[in-house]
């Protein structure tokens, strides 16, 4: 966006004009979040490819078949797919300018995804407590990898959804914050994607002989 500028009465040429262009440009943050999430899909990608050539290198050890919950982790990845659904109500909360649904729908995305974590690290403790720690095989180093930067993200997300939530207190439903509301639920939507993932190639392929 441009804004003609009249120049100042005083000026040597009181008929000349300029342009004054705003530094932040129309869809900029959202153009350069688009590029972070190819970025990181390239990551995920490494290590998913990584987990594919290593997945059944067990070392004498353990298997997936051996090791994994899959009740366990049915639940954990429901919890991760019900905050993808919270998250979407309170984006339709924020069309609609109700900060405080908004704030009700954030609060409770938030919940499910540090039950998301919580489950996760009990899993990895009980592996660890079992003697399968990511230093047993390849296979388990590969496992730990893959999903613990999965956590790490979604640990990260829940950080930048509190913070969110306390400037969407101070300062209500701003273009800035509902521009931060877009970026977040796309990258909850992106964590979403890479966990169906994981929970297919690692855990459901993984139970099989």
């Amino acid at each position: 966006m441009s804004e003609l500028i009249h120049a100042a009465p005083g000026a040597l040429d009181p008929s000349a004009r300029f342009y004054r262009r705003d530094h932040h440009p129309e869809n900029g943050t959202l153009l350069g979040f688009w590029l972070y999430l190819m970025s990181d899909c390239l990551v995920f990608a490494c290590l998913f490819a990584t987990y594919a050539v290593l997945g059944r290198s067990y070392a004498a050890g353990p298997s997936g078949a051996d090791l994994f919950d899959l009740p366990l982790v049915a639940l954990n990845t429901s919890l991760l797919l019900l905050s993808s659904i919270t998250y979407g109500f309170a984006m339709l909360e924020m069309q609609r300018k109700q900060m405080h649904r908004v704030l009700v729908w954030l609060a409770i995305t938030g919940l499910l995804g540090a039950g998301f974590i919580g489950l996760e690290i009990f899993e990895f403790v009980h592996l660890i407590h079992e003697g399968a720690g990511p230093q047993r095989s390849a296979f388990l180093s590969a496992f730990f990898t893959l999903v613990g930067t999965h956590g790490l993200h979604v640990s990260f997300g829940i950080i930048w959804l509190v913070t969110l939530m306390v400037q969407l207190w101070r300062h209500g439903l701003s273009p800035e914050n509902c521009r931060r509301l877009t970026c977040l639920s796309m990258f909850w939507h992106f964590l979403d994607v890479i966990w169906i993932g994981v929970f297919t190639f690692v855990y459901l392929m993984g139970v099989l002989p």
